[in-house]
């Protein structure tokens, strides 16, 4: 193993190996298949910023696949920043063009993507995963909830761009934040990055064809029912921290048609919540996340 403070390089870490393209693409880009390019990047500041501006450029089409063994600026919801140490996770993003899904149900692209990554990961990896709405991964380690992952989506060119950090083999000494997690750190089977990023991917193409064969409808998919049997968010007393500085606090009791969090208030109504922080504040899985 070379030491930490030794120039870091493709090979200065043999437990997280280099992703090998070559074998990905042969795997993953076929005549009939949505992914139609990838490349894999030793390092950038954020494959969604990348991606995007390809697209506003006209360079990206739809099934357009950006991997980066590192992400110096990777970004989450609400602006946060996702760090991790190189080839220690999956951070990839993907271009999709639903043109003719009407444009009202975009925003189920996003949880489309969370739903096929539990399920991917689920399936490869050997652990159980779940959602906090709208799109954290979540994982037990040691009998706690801990996020493993986050996707964030955002409109560019004529289509959108959707970015997934995927925490794969991090240490508890390498973790950010108290309350992240790793799929190692969660007893998965696998923590072979090619095998994941392809499971994965693959499991985004089959729920990615199965929504626009419903033309965009998440019931009829069948993805409005996948989400909420995943959603560890529903059941449970949270609270909603909204823009402009507000929160509501209730019962998350569904996911509407257009994949807003509804929550039951004390005062009996129904809201629901289209963006903003949840925190689950109490519940079947109980403590605070």
């Amino acid at each position: 193993m070379t030491p930490p403070d030794a120039p870091h390089n493709r090979w200065s870490d043999l437990d997280r190996p280099p992703l090998n393209g070559t074998a990905l693409r042969r795997g993953l880009l076929r005549p009939d298949a949505l992914w139609t390019s990838l490349d894999v990047v030793e390092s950038t500041g954020s494959t969604n910023t990348d991606l995007a501006g390809q697209a506003r450029g006209g360079a990206a089409v739809e099934g357009t696949v950006l991997v980066a063994e590192e992400q110096t600026a990777g970004r989450g919801r609400l602006e946060r920043t996702w760090t991790a140490p190189p080839r220690s996770g999956l951070f990839f993003s993907v271009y999709l063009e639903p043109g003719d899904i009407p444009v009202e149900r975009w925003g189920w692209v996003p949880l489309l993507a969370g739903v096929a990554a539990a399920t991917g990961l689920a399936k490869s990896a050997g652990v159980d995963m779940s959602l906090k709405w709208p799109n954290d991964l979540l994982v037990a380690v040691q009998g706690e909830e801990r996020k493993t992952g986050g996707i964030l989506g955002e409109f560019a060119g004529d289509g959108i761009v959707v970015g997934l950090g995927i925490n794969v083999s991090l240490r508890a000494d390498e973790l950010p934040a108290p309350t992240a997690g790793s799929l190692a750190l969660a007893g998965a089977v696998s923590t072979d990055r090619e095998t994941l990023l392809r499971a994965v991917l693959r499991s985004l193409e089959d729920w990615y064809g199965r929504w626009r064969a419903a033309d965009g409808d998440a019931a009829a998919s069948g993805l409005q029912a996948a989400y909420a049997a995943g959603c560890a968010t529903l059941d449970r007393t949270v609270r909603a921290e909204l823009p402009g500085g507000t929160s509501l606090v209730g019962e998350a009791v569904a996911i509407d048609g257009d994949g807003r969090l509804v929550l039951s208030t004390e005062d009996g109504l129904q809201q629901p919540v289209s963006a903003g922080d949840i925190v689950h504040l109490r519940g079947a899985a109980g403590g605070l996340t």
